[in-house]
């Protein structure tokens, strides 16, 4: 397959995402955390112009579908994509390898010498490892996506969620994500896990 064919999706797979992330009920997965995925993708060294097309779509679509009342938000996303390269056309050879690193996001395990797999998932949770004040204004963002739910019941599902990642041996599997990220992303979960606690 010609990398020259690959990733020329329809104006109108763009438009309907930008549409999709821009859903009010939104906060924190907007456009905004795609632009800010995609940017730290830029930053990555050594990958070859179709694995960065693969792990481009992957993370356009990997949010595409975001419901807190749903728990297949990964699965449909993932699906919508396929339909979407199999549309574009060029992608038959990438198009499950996109929707596998998709459903990466909704558990963030990775299994050893999985390059891309690593990557999608650090970048995803790369969040966690930002500066106090942008970590706080992400937490603040989860909360208002789950304003349905009570407030006793949100913080100990929230704690429960991010003790899961505190517990972990390594929260980012990409190396270089884990050596820029780490120390920071530790910092902020137990920080937030104690202010949803201490109440």
């Amino acid at each position: 397959m010609s990398v020259d064919v690959h990733g020329a999706l329809p104006a109108v797979s763009r438009a309907w995402l930008r549409a999709a992330y821009s859903q009010q009920h939104r906060r924190y997965h907007t456009l905004a955390h795609i632009e800010d995925c995609l940017a730290r993708l830029d930053q990555v060294p050594d990958l070859s112009a179709r694995e960065r097309a693969v792990l481009t779509e992957a993370l356009w679509w990997h949010d595409a579908v975001y419901d807190p009342l749903r728990t297949d938000n990964e699965d449909v996303s993932a699906d919508l994509a396929v339909q979407a390269l199999a549309a574009a056309g060029g992608w038959e050879a990438d198009i499950s390898e996109v929707s596998r690193l998709i459903r990466l996001t909704k558990g963030h395990s990775v299994e050893g010498g999985d390059r891309l797999g690593a990557l999608m998932v650090s970048i995803d949770l790369s969040i966690l490892g930002a500066e106090p004040e942008a970590y706080a204004a992400y937490a603040k963002a989860i909360r208002e996506e789950y304003a349905h739910v009570p407030e006793d019941v949100y913080r100990f599902g929230r704690a429960r969620v991010l003790r899961t990642f505190l517990d972990a041996a390594v929260l980012f599997p990409d190396p270089a994500f884990a050596a820029a990220l780490e120390a920071a992303a530790r910092r902020n979960l137990a920080a937030e896990i104690a202010a949803l606690t201490s109440a």
